[in-house]
């Protein structure tokens, strides 16, 4: 069996960008925690507030709802700074200017690890990944080579190019590398129960505690050819 090597933690700030309020709570606040209890410096970037995400709950209402519960999620894992862009909740494009934003905050935060969301066509087979996800992934791994470039955006010259390290993208196979979650996958339920009003929309049936148990125990499960008993897979880009 071929052994997965743990993800590089020779580094002391990371920035996380996805589409979503709790997309990062899907597993990878589990990394987080560890990370930020080894006193990294960890921050979150999401693109839009997910004012679509709530059925029967307007828009107006719901993106901020969806930014204080993310705040709040954040809070519980260690993080202080989270930042959202306000692109429409999906209706994101892939477009140069989704580029250049992602770019320009790389820059602004300055990170030696940017942490992106699983942006592949499907989840596995017969399950589709959102069209938000796929244009924020892809985006925000080309925008790290991006930062780094004085002359693709002159617009944001403003803000000095900036070269990470690395990019890890969260992926639910194929992963290159992982993370020992074990000791933090309580605090990864704790931050995704923290969606609270999502998720009581989302299955009404069940209660939200068992929802967030049962989410994070699916996405830090053991990894083939790594020893953690839980862990979050990356595969892992060098900058």
């Amino acid at each position: 069996m071929t052994t997965l090597p743990p993800l590089p933690e020779d580094w002391q700030r990371a920035l996380v960008i996805v589409a979503h309020p709790d997309d990062i709570e899907y597993g990878v606040a589990a990394a987080v925690a560890r990370w930020t209890g080894q006193g990294k410096d960890v921050r979150y970037l999401l693109a839009t507030s997910g004012e679509a995400g709530i059925a029967g709950l307007p828009p107006a209402q719901s993106g901020p709802l969806r930014e204080a519960e993310e705040r709040a999620s954040a809070a519980v894992v260690g993080v202080q700074e989270v930042e959202f862009l306000g692109y429409p909740d999906g209706r994101i494009e892939a477009s140069p200017a989704l580029r250049r934003d992602l770019a320009a905050a790389i820059r602004r935060h300055r990170p030696e690890l940017v942490v992106l969301g699983h942006f592949g066509p499907t989840w596995a087979p017969g399950f589709v990944n959102s069209a938000d996800h796929r244009a924020v992934g892809r985006a925000g791994l080309d925008a790290v080579s991006d930062a780094g470039n004085e002359w693709i955006f002159p617009e944001i010259a403003d803000l000095a190019p900036w070269n990470a390290r690395w990019a890890a993208v969260a992926v639910p196979s194929g992963a290159t590398h992982a993370v020992d979650v074990t000791a933090t996958v309580d605090a990864a339920e704790a931050s995704l129960a923290e969606h609270r009003r999502y998720l009581e929309v989302l299955n009404p049936e069940q209660p939200v505690a068992e929802q967030a148990r049962a989410v994070v125990t699916m996405t830090t499960g053991s990894i083939a050819g790594f020893p953690a008993t839980r862990a979050v897979g990356f595969e892992l880009f060098t900058f």
